[in-house]
C-alpha cells in the first residue's frame, strides 16, 4: 500500500506511527525522504507493507528530483490500494499534480492529517466535503499522525481493501530497509534537523564501512556536499556542528537497532553529485 502525497503532508511521521518505529525519517523541511521506505505492520487482522514514497516534487528538476518523482509514480502503479495524505485546510496545485497521478480503479483513502493543528474545527467538513467530490474514495479520515490520533479507524479503513493471501514477512519484521541505509538515512535525517533551510538539499550520505563485531556496529559515514564554501558550515567551530549531527544520529541507531554504536563521520566535496548518475546508483538511487 503506497503513501503520496506533496511534500512535508507528514507521509513519514504516518509510518511511523503505524508501524510503532522510525524507519522513515522526518524533519519540518520538505522532500526529506528521497527513496522509497517500506513499514510492514502485522497485526490479528492481517499484514499490511507500507511504501512510503518521496514528496511529489513540482518545482526542482535535478536528476535526484526526477527520480524521486519516478519513485512516486512507479509506487502508485504498483499499489493494491493507495493512502493519500493531504493537510487539512490546505490543497494547493501540489495536491493536484498529485491527484492527477491516482489510477482509476485502485481504491485510495484519504487521510485528512494535521487535524490537531485546526483551530477552526468547523471549517473541516467542509473541507472535507471539497474533496470527496473530485474522487471516489474509499473511505476519508480526518487524523494526527503527529498525535496518533484517529489510526485505528484508518487503519480498519486500510484493513478491509487487504487482498487475501499468506503473509510475506515475519510478524517482528517492521522494514525491508538495511542497516546499513537506515545507518545513513539516521546521519541525512540530523541534517535536515540541524543545519539551515538550504544545506540538507546539498547534502547527501554514504556509508563507507560497516561491520557488527557482537552487539557492537562500527560504522563510518561520509557526509557529501555540492560545494567546497559549504564544508565548514556542516564542521562547524572546532568540529562542533559535526559532532552534534554524529551523536544525535548515533543515538537514534542505537535506539533502532539495540545495541552500541561506534559512529565515525567526515565531510567531503563532490560537486554535482545530485546531478550524477553514478553517486545516484551508489545511493541505490535509479537515475
Amino acid at each position: 500500500m503506497a503513501i503520496v502525497g506533496r511534500p512535508n503532508v507528514g507521509k513519514s511521521t504516518l509510518l511511523n506511527r503505524l508501524v510503532g518505529a522510525k524507519v522513515s525519517i522526518t524533519s519540518n523541511k520538505p522532500q526529506t525522504t528521497r527513496q522509497r521506505i517500506t513499514g510492514i505492520v502485522t497485526s490479528p487482522e492481517g499484514q499490511v507493507v507500507f511504501v512510503d514514497t518521496p514528496g511529489y516534487q513540482t518545482r526542482h528538476q535535478s536528476t535526484l528530483n526526477r527520480a524521486m518523482n519516478r519513485s512516486v509514480t512507479t509506487g502508485v502503479q504498483e499499489a493494491n490500494a493507495i493512502v493519500w495524505v493531504v493537510e487539512a485546510l490546505v490543497y494547493d496545485e501540489r495536491d493536484e499534480a498529485v491527484a492527477r497521478l491516482l489510477p482509476a480503479g485502485v481504491p485510495v483513502v484519504l487521510a485528512v492529517n494535521k487535524t490537531d493543528a485546526v483551530k477552526e474545527k468547523d471549517r473541516l467538513l467542509p473541507f472535507i466535503g471539497q474533496l470527496s467530490r473530485r474522487r471516489e474514495f474509499a473511505a476519508i479520515i480526518p487524523i494526527s499522525a503527529a498525535k496518533g490520533n484517529q489510526l485505528d479507524d484508518l487503519m480498519k479503513a486500510i484493513y478491509t481493501l487487504l487482498p487475501e493471501g499468506p503473509r510475506g514477512y515475519d510478524a517482528d519484521d517492521i522494514t525491508t530497509a538495511n542497516e546499513r541505509f537506515l545507518a545513513a538515512e539516521a546521519i541525512r535525517e540530523k541534517l535536515f534537523r540541524l543545519l539551515g533551510d538550504e544545506l540538507p538539499y546539498a547534502a547527501t550520505v554514504e556509508i563507507d564501512a560497516f561491520k557488527v563485531e557482537g552487539g557492537l556496529r562500527r560504522i563510518h559515514a561520509s557526509i557529501t556536499m555540492d560545494k567546497e564554501g559549504q564544508k565548514p558550515i556542516v564542521i562547524g567551530a572546532r568540529g562542533s556542528k559535526l559532532k552534534a549531527i554524529a551523536s544525535a544520529a548515533r543515538r537514534d541507531m542505537e535506539q533502532l537497532f539495540g545495541g552500541k554504536v561506534f559512529l565515525e563521520v567526515r565531510v567531503r566535496v563532490r560537486r554535482g553529485w545530485a546531478d550524477s548518475a553514478a553517486t545516484l546508483r551508489r545511493l541505490g538511487i535509479d537515475s
